[in-house]
């Protein structure tokens, strides 16, 4: 069965305290916080003080996805604010040492990951494996949310899981973009341990509800 994590991107920002309760009282195993500079994406959106923020209400593990150009320099605000997984992106890291961002991340106390955009291959992350807990394939471009699901993500999945299979690594895979209860079966049966979503959850007239049924669809 696969980990939910609601991406609060798309929730009510006037009603944060209301979506984290919510969230604690629902079938969902992570919070998803989604932090874009403006830079490395086109969109803005929070920072250091809402991770702050759902700390103190949360009962859910923060899983942190720093879409943002220089992530190594706010390792330790983000930690100190209580993120629990510290994801970086291989597109905004790959010219400088990666691998000693990641290991940044762990001697501050988070568990590393490292995300990938769609239109880079999968092969270039696999000799990162080792060094993160998680890899996130990123199953639309980031930036925005209600984008459309990414066809071609379940070959990327499938051709990542095999490489963790065949070297003995328990490297979690998450996908993030588009997930549903359409899509949700299909994504566990390819290997899809934590399944981010946002605007079928924040979208629904039961949130709750819908949690529940994306995480019915992985068993």
């Amino acid at each position: 069965m696969a980990l939910i994590a609601p991406s609060i991107l798309n929730s009510d920002f006037l009603k944060l305290g209301e979506t984290i309760q919510m969230i604690n009282e629902s079938e969902a195993d992570w919070i998803h916080l989604d932090v874009m500079d403006g830079s490395f994406v086109p969109n803005i959106s929070f920072g250091i003080p809402i991770v702050e923020a759902a700390k103190k209400t949360t009962k859910k593990p923060l899983d942190v996805h720093l879409m943002i150009v220089h992530p190594e320099k706010y390792i330790e605000g983000f930690r100190k604010a209580g993120a629990d997984i510290i994801n970086v992106h291989f597109e905004a890291c790959k010219d400088k040492n990666l691998i000693a961002i990641l290991n940044e991340i762990r001697a501050s106390g988070a568990k590393p990951a490292i995300a990938i955009n769609p239109d880079t291959r999968i092969n270039k992350i696999f000799d990162l494996a080792e060094y993160v807990d998680m890899i996130l394939v990123m199953s639309v471009f980031p930036g925005f949310g209600g984008q459309k699901f990414i066809e071609a993500t379940y070959d990327r999945v499938q051709e990542l899981k095999q490489f963790l299979t065949h070297n003995k690594l328990d490297t979690l895979i998450q996908v993030d973009g588009g997930v549903s209860a359409d899509n949700a079966a299909k994504l566990s049966n390819c290997g899809v341990d934590v399944m981010v979503a946002g605007s079928v959850i924040f979208n629904a007239e039961n949130p709750l509800k819908s949690i529940a049924e994306l995480k019915s669809k992985t068993q």
